[in-house]
């Protein structure tokens, strides 16, 4: 049996109920274009557990991140106010790019 799918019912739910549209999206597909990972995936359920704990807990205006291998929540303004950049010669960049990742830039 393959399981999937609950972010399209969700949408599909949300739109019945608020009257807007909802789209899902497949994390792997929007960072890479490709199928997801199994890591991914987990990823994906552990932003959406966190997005729900945040309305629960009723901070909105904030979003779900992932700091120190943690999920939690940041304010909105605090995460986009600030221009961070990471160093070309990073090695996540380096490994990246020696897989045949390009950035765009050279």
């Amino acid at each position: 049996m393959r399981l999937g799918g609950i972010g399209e019912h969700l949408a599909e739910q949300l739109e019945a109920l608020t009257g807007q549209e909802a789209r899902s999206v497949a994390l792997g597909h929007l960072q890479r274009g490709g199928t997801p990972s199994a890591l991914d995936r987990i990823l994906a359920t552990r932003f959406g557990v966190g997005a729900v704990r945040l309305i629960v807990q009723r901070k909105f205006g904030q979003m779900v991140s992932c700091q120190q291998y943690r999920v939690g929540g940041v304010a909105i303004a605090k995460a986009v106010g600030t221009l961070r950049t990471v160093e070309e010669d990073y090695e996540t960049v380096a490994s990246a790019r020696s897989v045949g990742i390009s950035f765009g830039n050279k």
